[in-house]
């Protein structure tokens, strides 16, 4: 592997663990963190690639932003999964975005059947329980806890992308 699929790697790879471990953590993945992974995109795939590097780039940027964005308007995520998505896409193109979008939709839904699953095999819901133990049964359940965090399904489904594009050696034949 080349210089540049090496760094490639180790930027999208660093990228999602420390967005992962910061929206498990705090529920946020701050701009901070996607503004200059998104400027690297553009630029690294820019000095590789010429003006079909940063075409490359900014259809993946537009291709991640969008699609979250759209998620977003319609309260299916936060503000920080669209950015993340984004900064994601301008390091993969628009083609590996798209496959991404779809493998974290797939780990998504596992988590979540998995979880159901669980609780259904189990007899508990721990929520329920809590509150028919202190007699707000009738309230709703806390919804902070019960969200699942995207930057984890998402960087699931990017990890198992790449391992799956870098397995069959097309990783950087997939780049341009």
């Amino acid at each position: 592997m080349h210089a540049f699929g090496v760094l490639f790697l180790a930027i999208v790879v660093l990228f999602t663990v420390v967005c992962l471990i910061m929206d498990v953590r705090t529920r946020r993945i701050p701009n901070w963190l996607t503004v200059p992974v998104f400027g690297l995109g553009l630029l690294a795939h820019t000095v590789v690639g010429g003006w079909s590097g940063l075409k490359f780039s900014l259809a993946g940027f537009g291709t991640g932003f969008g699609v979250l964005l759209a998620l977003w308007l319609i309260g299916g995520g936060g503000g920080g999964d669209v950015k993340m998505m984004g900064a994601l896409g301008s390091w993969l193109g628009a083609w590996l975005t798209i496959e991404v979008f779809i493998a974290s939709a797939v780990v998504t839904i596992l988590i979540v059947s998995g979880g159901i699953i669980y609780a259904a095999a189990t007899g508990r819901d721990r929520e329920s329980a809590k509150r028919k133990k202190s007699g707000d049964a009738g309230k709703p359940p806390n919804a902070s806890r019960r969200v699942l965090p995207y930057a984890v399904p998402l960087s699931l489904g990017t990890w198992i992308v790449l391992a799956y594009a870098w397995g069959g050696g097309s990783l950087l034949e997939t780049l341009y």
